[in-house]
């Protein structure tokens, strides 16, 4: 194990709290679960935030300040011949941020340039959503996992801290198990991911003629008809507004801003047949790779920030990791799955508070 990687004192926890009204059966548009995302119809696969620019301005609702939009994206990347957007800001040691399903850099919006006073930041879209490019490929953790690994090793070249919400914060659990003392540490917001034996693929050579030459096809027809009409419904801005409201605990931060980011990209040729393949095929791959066999590789210290109102992945779930690999701290929010833009000024503290006592790390 690197220097870079030394255990934390396993006491450290953080509890912050603020005033909030929220809803505890809400739910949030950065889950992971293919039925509440298909049938609330609000995750756009590949119709995500919109990119940003590294100018701020400060923020209405919490006197924060917030990247600018800016409609043709920031920085791109060409990564397997497929175009990769990204965002940075700030000098010092890198800190890149991975957003969860459904989102892209620019749901960091009020995170980049607080971290940005003293950290170089980079947030990446992944390969499907945001401004990066809508690849029409088989989606797979690995996908965005060798994307994240090349994107330390090619663009930020030099060690760094990956953080991630949701599916963003599994990605950064796999990529740090392949970049080793490449990475110093890693913080979750409410990750994606679930413990277990990880599922066999299943045999297609067991499968009768019947199964795959009719009743597969079929299946296949009726999925398409029905997640062609949900993709359709999910880039409505109304219905974008209405259920950004029902999955926020903080609807403050539900405006004209985040409403567009999520419909806009939407327009892409391809963000229809990504939206399908992502809930078709990545949906149900994703135990595939579970949370005990990739903490069991891990070296890094640990930061688990967990909004404790998220219904998808509540607080029982940061315990149980925290259990599973002692080299972690916690720190509990209240706030739904999405804290980093719920609570941004809760988030950022916490953030930066764990950074400054990481052991030669930053």
């Amino acid at each position: 194990m690197s220097t870079s990687c030394a255990t934390l004192p396993n006491s450290l926890k953080f509890d912050f709290s603020r005033p909030h009204h929220h809803n505890h059966r809400s739910s949030s548009i950065c889950g992971f679960s293919r039925r509440d995302f298909a049938f609330k119809g609000i995750v756009v696969a590949g119709a995500s935030a919109m990119a940003s620019t590294v100018a701020a301005e400060p923020s209405k609702s919490q006197g924060l300040e917030k990247l600018v939009f800016k409609p043709e994206g920031y920085n791109y990347w060409t990564w397997r011949d497929r175009k990769i957007h990204y965002v940075v800001e700030g000098e010092g040691s890198p800190i890149v941020l991975i957003h969860g399903f459904g989102a892209s850099a620019f749901h960091w919006r009020y995170n980049i340039p607080e971290l940005a006073k003293k950290y170089k930041v980079y947030a990446v879209d992944l390969l499907g959503f945001g401004w990066s490019e809508k690849a029409l490929v088989d989606y797979d953790a690995l996908v965005w996992r060798d994307q994240v690994v090349d994107f330390v090793k090619e663009i930020v070249k030099e060690p760094a801290v990956l953080v991630g919400n949701s599916l963003g914060g599994f990605t950064a659990l796999v990529a740090a198990e392949s970049l080793q003392d490449q990475v110093k540490g890693v913080v979750l917001l409410n990750s994606a991911g679930q413990f277990g034996d990880a599922m066999p693929s299943p045999n297609e050579s067991e499968e009768n003629g019947l199964q795959k030459y009719i009743l597969k096809p079929l299946k296949d027809i009726f999925q398409r008809a029905v997640l062609g009409f949900l993709f359709w419904q999910a880039k409505q801005p109304a219905r974008v507004e209405s259920v950004l409201k029902s999955v926020y605990t903080n609807s403050a931060n539900v405006d004209d801003y985040l409403i567009e980011s999520i419909t806009k990209p939407a327009d892409d040729p391809n963000a229809g047949e990504v939206y399908y393949r992502l809930m078709t095929r990545f949906m149900s791959n994703q135990r595939k790779y579970t949370l005990d066999s990739i903490l069991s590789q891990l070296s890094c210290p640990l930061l688990l920030v967990w909004g404790d109102l998220d219904p998808w992945m509540g607080p029982a779930k940061a315990v149980r990791i925290k259990e599973f690999y002692p080299n972690s701290s916690i720190v509990n929010l209240q706030a739904g799955h999405c804290p980093h833009d719920e609570v941004p000024e809760l988030v950022n503290k916490a953030l930066l508070d764990w950074l400054s006592i990481l052991p030669q790390a930053l």
